[in-house]
Protein backbone atom coordinates (compact mmCIF):
# COMPACT_ATOMS: atom_id res chain seq x y z
CA UNK A 1 0.00 0.00 0.00
CA UNK A 2 1.30 3.51 -0.91
CA UNK A 3 0.50 6.10 2.32
CA UNK A 4 1.13 9.72 1.05
CA UNK A 5 0.75 12.81 3.14
CA UNK A 6 0.99 15.98 1.64
CA UNK A 7 2.49 19.91 2.39
CA UNK A 8 0.37 22.47 0.12
CA UNK A 9 3.24 25.48 -0.82
CA UNK A 10 1.08 27.81 -2.40
CA UNK A 11 -2.03 28.69 -4.53
CA UNK A 12 -2.01 30.31 -7.59
CA UNK A 13 -4.49 30.82 -10.64
CA UNK A 14 -3.43 29.16 -14.30
CA UNK A 15 -6.14 30.16 -17.12
CA UNK A 16 -9.58 29.56 -15.64
CA UNK A 17 -8.70 26.89 -12.81
CA UNK A 18 -7.40 27.40 -9.15
CA UNK A 19 -4.97 25.17 -8.28
CA UNK A 20 -2.96 24.06 -5.32
CA UNK A 21 0.98 22.84 -5.42
CA UNK A 22 1.59 19.98 -2.87
CA UNK A 23 4.88 18.15 -2.84
CA UNK A 24 5.20 14.73 -0.86
CA UNK A 25 6.37 14.92 2.35
CA UNK A 26 8.59 11.61 1.82
CA UNK A 27 10.08 13.34 -1.48
CA UNK A 28 9.97 17.04 -0.74
CA UNK A 29 12.06 17.62 -4.01
CA UNK A 30 10.97 20.83 -5.32
CA UNK A 31 11.28 19.38 -9.42
CA UNK A 32 8.57 17.17 -8.33
CA UNK A 33 5.60 18.82 -7.48
CA UNK A 34 2.06 17.35 -8.13
CA UNK A 35 -0.94 19.73 -9.66
CA UNK A 36 -4.35 19.34 -8.50
CA UNK A 37 -7.18 21.07 -10.01
CA UNK A 38 -9.82 22.26 -8.18
CA UNK A 39 -13.47 20.54 -8.43
CA UNK A 40 -16.68 20.19 -6.65
CA UNK A 41 -19.90 17.72 -6.17
CA UNK A 42 -23.10 18.70 -4.90
CA UNK A 43 -25.69 16.27 -3.69
CA UNK A 44 -29.27 17.14 -2.92
CA UNK A 45 -31.08 14.94 0.14
CA UNK A 46 -34.62 15.36 1.55
CA UNK A 47 -36.72 12.97 2.92
CA UNK A 48 -33.94 9.76 2.81
CA UNK A 49 -33.65 10.58 -0.89
CA UNK A 50 -30.67 11.23 -2.67
CA UNK A 51 -30.78 13.01 -6.04
CA UNK A 52 -27.93 11.54 -8.38
CA UNK A 53 -27.39 12.31 -12.05
CA UNK A 54 -26.26 10.00 -14.94
CA UNK A 55 -23.24 11.75 -16.23
CA UNK A 56 -24.14 12.02 -20.46
CA UNK A 57 -20.83 13.00 -21.76
CA UNK A 58 -17.21 14.17 -20.46
CA UNK A 59 -15.69 13.34 -17.41
CA UNK A 60 -17.21 9.99 -15.60
CA UNK A 61 -19.85 9.95 -18.54
CA UNK A 62 -21.77 6.60 -17.74
CA UNK A 63 -21.63 6.87 -13.88
CA UNK A 64 -24.35 8.30 -11.57
CA UNK A 65 -23.24 10.82 -9.69
CA UNK A 66 -23.42 14.31 -7.63
CA UNK A 67 -23.70 17.46 -9.72
CA UNK A 68 -20.51 19.85 -10.00
CA UNK A 69 -17.24 20.88 -11.89
CA UNK A 70 -14.10 23.15 -12.01
CA UNK A 71 -13.75 26.38 -10.29
CA UNK A 72 -13.96 28.51 -13.29
CA UNK A 73 -13.44 32.25 -12.78
CA UNK A 74 -14.68 33.23 -16.22
CA UNK A 75 -17.79 32.23 -15.19
CA UNK A 76 -17.97 34.29 -12.09
CA UNK A 77 -16.63 31.48 -9.87
CA UNK A 78 -15.17 33.97 -6.56
CA UNK A 79 -15.26 30.66 -4.08
CA UNK A 80 -15.25 27.04 -4.71
CA UNK A 81 -18.89 27.51 -3.95
CA UNK A 82 -19.67 29.43 -6.16
CA UNK A 83 -18.32 26.70 -8.45
CA UNK A 84 -20.68 24.30 -6.56
CA UNK A 85 -23.77 26.29 -7.19
CA UNK A 86 -23.27 27.14 -10.81
CA UNK A 87 -22.24 23.96 -11.98
CA UNK A 88 -25.72 22.63 -9.77
CA UNK A 89 -27.95 25.18 -12.33
CA UNK A 90 -25.90 24.61 -15.07
CA UNK A 91 -26.53 20.62 -15.13
CA UNK A 92 -29.76 20.29 -13.47
CA UNK A 93 -31.42 23.53 -13.67
CA UNK A 94 -31.50 24.53 -9.51
CA UNK A 95 -30.20 26.74 -7.18
CA UNK A 96 -28.93 25.87 -4.09
CA UNK A 97 -29.47 27.61 -0.95
CA UNK A 98 -27.69 27.08 1.61
CA UNK A 99 -25.24 23.90 1.11
CA UNK A 100 -22.92 22.94 3.84
CA UNK A 101 -19.67 21.85 3.11
CA UNK A 102 -19.31 18.28 4.06
CA UNK A 103 -15.94 16.76 2.48
CA UNK A 104 -12.96 17.28 0.86
CA UNK A 105 -11.48 14.14 -1.18
CA UNK A 106 -7.93 14.08 -2.70
CA UNK A 107 -8.22 12.00 -5.71
CA UNK A 108 -5.28 10.57 -7.07
CA UNK A 109 -4.71 8.76 -10.14
CA UNK A 110 -1.72 6.72 -10.73
CA UNK A 111 -1.70 6.60 -14.37
CA UNK A 112 -3.77 9.52 -15.58
CA UNK A 113 -2.00 12.58 -13.19
CA UNK A 114 -3.94 15.34 -15.62
CA UNK A 115 -6.81 13.58 -14.09
CA UNK A 116 -5.89 14.48 -9.97
CA UNK A 117 -8.12 16.32 -8.37
CA UNK A 118 -9.75 18.12 -4.70
CA UNK A 119 -13.08 17.26 -4.92
CA UNK A 120 -15.16 19.89 -2.41
CA UNK A 121 -17.95 18.09 -1.78
CA UNK A 122 -21.54 20.50 -0.31
CA UNK A 123 -24.78 19.12 0.96
CA UNK A 124 -27.88 20.93 -0.03
CA UNK A 125 -31.42 19.88 1.77
CA UNK A 126 -32.82 23.64 0.31
CA UNK A 127 -32.78 25.03 -3.53
CA UNK A 128 -34.90 26.33 -5.86
CA UNK A 129 -36.14 25.00 -9.12
CA UNK A 130 -37.32 21.46 -10.18
CA UNK A 131 -33.92 18.68 -11.13
CA UNK A 132 -34.04 18.96 -14.85
CA UNK A 133 -32.27 17.03 -17.58
CA UNK A 134 -29.77 18.76 -19.51
CA UNK A 135 -27.18 17.55 -21.97
CA UNK A 136 -24.62 17.25 -19.51
CA UNK A 137 -27.08 15.11 -16.57
CA UNK A 138 -30.00 12.92 -16.36
CA UNK A 139 -30.94 13.09 -12.48
CA UNK A 140 -33.18 11.15 -11.31
CA UNK A 141 -34.34 10.56 -6.95
CA UNK A 142 -33.14 7.30 -5.36
CA UNK A 143 -34.02 6.26 -1.68
CA UNK A 144 -30.65 5.87 0.42
CA UNK A 145 -31.38 1.89 0.49
CA UNK A 146 -31.34 1.68 -3.69
CA UNK A 147 -28.17 4.02 -4.22
CA UNK A 148 -26.96 2.53 -7.80
CA UNK A 149 -23.32 2.13 -6.18
CA UNK A 150 -22.36 -0.41 -9.12
CA UNK A 151 -23.14 2.64 -11.37
CA UNK A 152 -20.70 5.19 -9.73
CA UNK A 153 -17.17 5.65 -9.05
CA UNK A 154 -15.81 2.66 -7.44
CA UNK A 155 -14.97 5.81 -4.30
CA UNK A 156 -18.51 5.83 -3.34
CA UNK A 157 -19.19 2.73 -1.39
CA UNK A 158 -16.07 3.38 1.32
CA UNK A 159 -18.00 7.35 2.29
CA UNK A 160 -21.52 7.56 0.97
CA UNK A 161 -22.73 6.36 3.92
CA UNK A 162 -20.84 8.32 6.33
CA UNK A 163 -22.21 11.46 4.75
CA UNK A 164 -25.54 9.82 4.87
CA UNK A 165 -25.48 9.89 8.80
CA UNK A 166 -24.10 13.45 8.84
CA UNK A 167 -20.41 13.13 8.98
CA UNK A 168 -17.78 15.01 7.33
CA UNK A 169 -14.48 13.88 5.96
CA UNK A 170 -11.73 14.85 4.41
CA UNK A 171 -10.09 11.20 2.25
CA UNK A 172 -7.55 10.68 -0.22
CA UNK A 173 -7.62 8.34 -2.73
CA UNK A 174 -5.20 7.08 -5.03
CA UNK A 175 -6.29 5.32 -8.17
CA UNK A 176 -4.96 2.72 -10.53
CA UNK A 177 -5.67 1.46 -13.83
CA UNK A 178 -9.67 0.84 -14.65
CA UNK A 179 -10.61 3.34 -11.52
CA UNK A 180 -9.37 0.52 -9.65
CA UNK A 181 -8.82 2.07 -5.91
CA UNK A 182 -5.05 1.14 -4.91
CA UNK A 183 -5.12 3.03 -1.55
CA UNK A 184 -7.32 5.50 0.58
CA UNK A 185 -7.86 6.70 4.03
CA UNK A 186 -10.89 8.30 4.94
CA UNK A 187 -10.97 10.79 8.00
CA UNK A 188 -13.66 11.70 9.98
CA UNK A 189 -13.40 15.51 11.05
CA UNK A 190 -15.02 18.14 12.95
CA UNK A 191 -14.98 21.11 9.79
CA UNK A 192 -14.25 21.14 6.34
Amino acid sequence: MVHSTFNIKYTWDIGNNIYLLFQQKERAEPSNPTIMRQTTLCLLIRNNKILLAMKKRGFGAGRWNGTGGKFDSEKGDKTILDAAVRETKEEIGVEIKNPEKFAIFHFKFANKEEWNQDVYLFVANDWSGEPTESEEMMPKWFSFDEIPYSNMWPDDTHWMLHILQGRKLEADFLFGEGDKILDYNIKIVEKI
